[in-house]
């Protein structure tokens, strides 16, 4: 009775107080109360998303463009660069077929082939990751796989019914990765699934989609969100923006993977999906798995390892003594894998492998229509028809190798990328960055600018990766690096000398790019550059 007694005295207060008002007035105060709330919750989310740093920039160079003429010499500026960027890209479309001929020329289209490809850039053993399989295409595992693809190259496993074969294919294909990831380990569960797909970014996006949907239907979440370090793939992103996910991505600590810590901090009750990388692309260090899958656990989230890069070596790595922290589905909290059989697996290129730790995960990926004139219809993955001829050359790849293939390609690529890491410290310009676990090796410098050198070894014929924050280079070491990989190291000496004896950029490089580009504060700037090149080339 007092609570009630107190409610009514408060009550009569508050209309006291309000019935000095007119109506219309405590009408429109409501109204802009909310509009100031929305406002508010509106800035407080740009804040968290963003960080406060990169909304005071935005919004100054959003204020500085409304300058008279600024705004186009912003836009000129940015055209150059797009122009700089094609510019590196070196194909003449000049005499490029924009319509059918008029007779088609039967088996001289082969010539045409061969002259196209002779155009192509060197690759054999200058390229950063690019080409996986030793040797060159007319002979050993290279004349196996095309072998393979050309048997089955007009199958499709749309149609079970009638390709069963490559069914079979993928089933193995699966089954055997599974097997040296953990799927025979009793922490697994038994229960390991998946599906191959187009490649890693199509891995990870039906890894994504399917945390999603399972954590919809397990807590109810709606308004998804997935964690990852700086470090982590760029397919996340491409993730997040088709399939509707907002991204929080963490710094890596200085060791170069994942702060646990940091992503503990962001995880909440919209969280759906932590990831983690065995190896990180940029700088080839394996995040703390185990710690992540503890976390997952704890937390009942699902966590996606990217082992694209190492699902295919670290396994055998580890068989070889080398000091592999645990990575699989034997590690608790393991909800997905992510592992690339055209990248160490040595399949044709346009095939990987994405793992579930059970079949109840799984099924959150495979999309099913009932109420479709043309019929019933399912299909696993984002593509419907898919080339039974990639999963033909996948499985060639796999079994012609086995367990004693794979042990000793990783046993030459290992010692290779340890001789690399050695002869690159050996350069006093340079540092290594991390610890690299596997086979990529990233490297920088606090005393020559890092892209110049880049522009003077590309000028020798290699392809190296330019990274960012910090500005560095990485080299993916393949097979085709093991015959030459002291040619590497001396051109990479040469160029560091070079740099140093002459620093500044050379005619035609993109040293100036890169660091300008790195450079520039509004990053949204950046990724129209990025677009418009994008949208010129392809």
């Amino acid at each position: 009775m007092k609570m009630e007694d107190s409610l009514k005295q408060l009550r009569d207060m508050a209309n006291s107080y309000l019935s000095q008002y007119e109506p219309i007035v405590l009408i429109f105060a409501t109204l802009l109360a909310l509009l100031v709330a929305r406002a508010l919750h509106s800035f407080l989310s740009a804040i968290q998303e963003k960080g406060i740093k990169a909304l005071v920039i935005g919004f100054i160079l959003s204020s500085v463009k409304l300058i008279p003429g600024v705004s186009g010499y912003i836009e000129s500026e940015k055209k150059k660069a797009v122009e700089k960027f094609r510019s590196s890209n070196k194909s003449n479309r000049d005499d490029w077929i924009s319509a059918l001929p008029r007779i088609g020329l039967g088996k001289e289209v082969l010539g045409k082939l061969e002259e196209a490809k002779s155009k192509d850039g060197d690759w054999k053993g200058k390229c950063s990751g690019t080409v996986y399989i030793g040797g060159n295409q007319s002979e050993g595992h290279f004349s196996l796989t095309n072998e393979a693809y050309s048997m089955f190259s007009h199958t499709n496993p749309l149609h079970q019914d009638v390709f069963r074969s490559v069914t079979k294919f993928e089933t193995e294909v699966v089954a055997m990765t599974a097997a040296f990831l953990g799927s025979k380990e009793k922490e697994s569960g038994g229960q390991i699934c998946g599906n191959m797909t187009s490649g890693g970014t199509e891995s990870i996006l039906l890894a994504v989609k399917s945390s999603r949907d399972f954590m919809k239907a397990k807590k109810g979440i709606t308004k998804p969100e997935m964690i990852l370090a700086e470090s982590a793939h760029s397919a996340y992103d491409k993730a997040a923006q088709y399939f509707n996910i907002k991204v929080q991505r963490v710094p890596v600590n200085k060791e170069f993977v994942a702060d646990v810590k940091a992503i503990r901090r962001c995880i909440n009750r919209n969280t759906i999906l932590i990831v983690g990388s065995a190896p990180g692309f940029p700088h080839g260090v394996i995040d703390p798995i185990e710690e992540l899958g503890e976390l997952a656990s704890c937390y009942d989230v699902c966590l996606h390892v990217d082992l694209c890069l190492g699902g295919f070596v670290l396994p055998f790595a580890r068989k070889l003594g080398y000091p592999i922290p645990p990575f699989d589905f034997s590690v608790k909290g393991v909800t997905s894998i992510s592992a690339d059989v055209h990248k160490y697996g040595l399949g044709p290129k346009g095939t990987s492998i994405v793992l579930y730790r059970n079949h109840e995960i799984r099924k959150n990926q495979f999309v099913a229509v009932t109420e479709w004139s043309g019929g019933l219809y399912v299909s696993p993955t984002i593509a419907g028809s898919r080339p039974g001829g990639l999963i033909a050359g996948a499985w060639a790849a796999m079994v012609s190798l086995g367990l004693n293939g794979y042990l000793e390609n990783t046993r030459q690529i290992m010692e290779v990328s340890k001789n690399i890491q050695k002869g690159i410290e050996e350069i006093p310009e340079l540092f290594i960055i991390g610890k690299p676990d596997m086979t990529v090796v990233a490297f920088s410098s606090n005393v020559i600018d890092i892209f110049e050198v880049n522009d003077i070894v590309s000028s020798k014929g290699w392809h190296l990766n330019a990274l960012q924050r910090p500005n560095s280079l990485h080299i993916c070491v393949t097979l085709q690096h093991v015959p030459v990989y002291e040619d590497f190291l001396n051109d990479l000496r040469e160029s560091v000398k070079l740099v140093k004896q002459n620093p500044g950029p050379i005619s035609g490089g993109l040293a100036p790019i890169y660091g300008a580009v790195g450079k520039i504060p509004d990053r949204g700037l950046v990724q129209e550059v990025l677009i418009e090149f994008m949208d010129g080339t392809c």
